[in-house]
């Protein structure tokens, strides 16, 4: 069956929210009530813009103090020139209001009204898709706030003005997440499967398990750390399971084209439907990606100038996430007191680079490379394009490590890159799949590793040991948590997981407030190359960044906005803020 593509821009109901409260209903949709609902095509209008929420590159790229969400600006891997982030170095206060909590209720609202429409319709079976499209929307909005702000108020319907449960208290928030995971695991059974979608880009049914697994594991681990060991083991269960129904479906695989070899991974994030890659590979070639915000250069482009903010000078990497990289051996730079036979130290600009995980060089710049950019791009991948953007690069700013992922190499105009930004890719099923597994059973076989994270692992590094209990057992210093925890850092880096993470394994407080060091400058090449440094050096000849930086209790969530307390008398500020 030919498929057909779901719209890039959903401008068929576009409402925007009217402030009272978070809940109000706002007056167009009032109308909705009316106009609506009269057939199959109303429903599948209405879902359409849902689509429209999901997290796009703005959220996890943008670096502005004043838009905390998902971004790893506010981790600790990386930073830029501004120095500004308020919520990376603990700084930040209750802000006046905040769009992150109001848009969520909206979006929320707004699935209620096609749910609570549907109840009446006459054929049920022809907009099953469309409910199980809201309730997945629903869920993703909820665990939003569940994420940003713990506790929310449960909301299974759209409310009137004047209903008194607009102004209630909130609900604690593993009454949230169970109502979460009911969403999902109903959309499941209404969403017709990946390989039955005749619409692309739709939600399927593969894709709610995908989602099930990052909200239990997330919830699993935010309960176990916190001291709630059989909560959190029956949500890791939950994980571990669905996860499993992505894996045993069959429908998604890591990208790995034989024909790009090692920079695989790198030329995924960068596909378009146009010569992008040494393989010429386009969009339908990666199987990988399970649910995407969609883009084109020409009918919906980024509009973000992603390029010029993601390549060189733009990011600057942490010394801290550089020494995650294992070396080709399986093992990290240094373990137990014992420096890593393969790793070549800090003497030369580059020589940190040798005999390290592939992907060390495919996400960040490494020095003495060549690269291109839209403005001054590849065009045959050959390796003799002339003209590139950096000849011979040598890093002198910053921390001294480089971003280049998100980074075309096609010629386009700024902002109108056109590749699509992975909401959930296999890739992180997997991961979760391992990681809810240990944590669950404080263990793991090697089967279920080679299975799992060790497919992601060896993705551009054929030659590299795979993780094993062995391997960890012959190897002071070495545990499987670490690594695990690891290889989900390294895989998912700037796509907006480091601060949530941090947070659900209750590691920030030991995470955060750490300088941001650079590169080692003392007693090495960048002595010679970089030869004045604007920054203080620390004890061990590194570059500091930033410090002076705090993490405290309260930072674990986000408090609310001053207008909704004020407007709602019975919500609960979080813990610490005043």
């Amino acid at each position: 069956m030919k498929k057909h593509t779901i719209p890039y821009l959903f401008a068929a109901l576009s409402f925007s929210l009217l402030t009272q409260s978070c809940l109000d209903l706002e007056p167009k949709e009032q109308l909705a009530e009316t106009n609506y609902w009269q057939s199959t095509n109303d429903f599948k209008l209405f879902a359409n813009q849902f689509y429209g929420w999901v997290r796009q590159f703005s959220d996890v790229m943008y670096s502005q103090s004043d838009k905390p969400a998902h971004s790893d600006y506010f981790s600790d891997l990386f930073t830029n020139k501004d120095l500004r982030n308020l919520y990376s170095n603990g700084t930040n206060t209750v802000l006046p209001s905040d769009g992150n909590y109001t848009s969520n209720y909206a979006h929320i609202r707004r699935a209620n009204l096609l749910l609570k429409n549907a109840e009446n319709y006459a054929s049920s079976g022809e907009i099953q898709q469309y409910v199980g499209e809201a309730k997945f929307f629903r869920a993703y909005s909820y665990f939003d706030l569940v994420q940003l702000y713990g506790n929310a108020i449960i909301v299974d319907h759209p409310m009137e003005l004047t209903d008194p449960n607009m102004y209630v208290k909130q609900n604690d928030r593993s009454e949230v997440v169970d109502f979460i995971i009911k969403d999902l695991q109903e959309a499941t059974d209404l969403l017709p499967k990946a390989a039955e979608i005749t619409e692309e880009g739709r939600v399927s049914s593969e894709c709610c398990q995908a989602f099930l697994s990052r909200v239990a594991l997330y919830e699993g681990t935010w309960q176990k750390f916190r001291g709630n060991v059989e909560r959190g083991k029956a949500l890791l269960d939950i994980a571990v399971k669905a996860a499993e129904k992505v894996m045993n479906s069959k429908a998604y695989s890591l990208f790995a084209p034989e024909a790009l070899g090692e920079s695989a991974q790198k030329y995924m994030f960068i596909l378009e439907n146009t010569k992008c890659n040494p393989a010429g590979l386009q969009k339908s070639d990666n199987k990988e990606y399970i649910f995407v915000r969609r883009y084109d250069e020409i009918i919906n482009p980024i509009n973000w100038n992603i390029t010029q903010s993601s390549l060189n000078n733009a990011i600057w990497i942490t010394r801290k996430f550089a020494n995650m990289y294992l070396c080709q051996n399986g093992l990290p730079i240094s373990y137990g007191g014992v420096v890593n036979p393969q790793f070549q130290g800090y003497d030369k600009i580059d020589s940190e680079f040798e005999n390290r995980d592939n992907r060390m060089r495919y996400t960040m710049m490494r020095p003495h490379d060549n690269f291109w950019n839209n403005q001054k791009p590849r065009t045959t991948w050959d390796g003799k394009d002339p003209n590139p953007f950096i000849v011979n690069f040598i890093p002198k700013t910053g921390t001294g490590y480089h971003n280049q992922k998100w980074a075309t190499e096609r010629l386009v105009s700024d902002k109108n890159e056109g590749y699509d930004y992975p909401v959930i890719r296999y890739a992180e099923v997997l991961l979760n799949y391992a990681e809810a597994v240990f944590e669950r059973d404080e263990a793991i076989s090697d089967t279920d590793l080679d299975r799992s994270l060790n497919l992601v692992r060896l993705r551009v590094n054929p030659e590299m040991k795979p993780l094993s209990n062995n391997l960890i057992n012959t190897h002071n210093g070495m545990d499987m948590r670490t690594e695990i925890r690891r290889e989900r850092t390294i895989e998912l880096f700037n796509e907006g997981f480091r601060l949530d993470d941090l947070k659900r394994w209750k590691t920030a407080e030991v995470e955060m407030p750490m300088d941001l060091v650079g590169v080692k400058w003392k007693g090495t090449e960048y002595e010679t190359v970089w030869p004045t440094c604007p920054y203080p050096i620390n004890g061990d000849g590194c570059i500091v960044i930033e410090s002076g930086r705090q993490w405290e209790e309260k930072h674990y969530l986000f408090p609310l906005p001053t207008d909704q307390l004020q407007m709602n008398p019975n919500l609960e500020q979080n813990p610490g803020w005043e």
